[in-house]
């Protein structure tokens, strides 16, 4: 923390990568806890990682560790305010609409997205 306050944290998910999606589900999560802002944008074919059901190849070994899956790890995020969008663009290739997302979810683009990154905003790419 800088200056008593906690700076935005920006993701963005560029791949179908579950791992990856995990990775960042888990920071912004944390993110949201310190009581900061966390947001997550899935670019282009990340989008197919929200489309129902979600769920991951590596799950099971989480579970068996007493960790959350990739779509409870969705769900706790969106619970604790980390406000996740989907590409606009990414939506259109792979066919899906937003019937297809889960509730909360907004639709936005890279553009949009990065003009409400705050100059002091962390902006991670996974």
């Amino acid at each position: 923390m800088r200056g008593g306050t906690v700076r935005p944290l920006r993701i963005i998910v560029t791949t179908p990568d579950a791992e990856r999606l995990r990775g960042a589900l888990m920071l912004a999560s944390a993110q949201a806890a310190l009581c900061g802002a966390a947001a997550i944008f899935l670019q282009l074919d990340a989008v197919t990682l929200v489309r129902g059901p979600i769920a991951a190849p590596c799950d099971a070994a989480h579970q068996e560790a007493g960790l959350p899956t990739l779509a409870q790890l969705l769900e706790e995020a969106m619970a604790l305010g980390v406000e996740i969008s989907a590409c606009q663009s990414g939506m259109a290739v792979q066919g899906m609409t937003v019937a297809d997302l889960p509730f909360g979810m907004r639709v936005t683009g890279p553009v949009a997205f990065l003009q409400a990154t705050a100059d002091n905003a962390r902006l991670l790419i996974a």
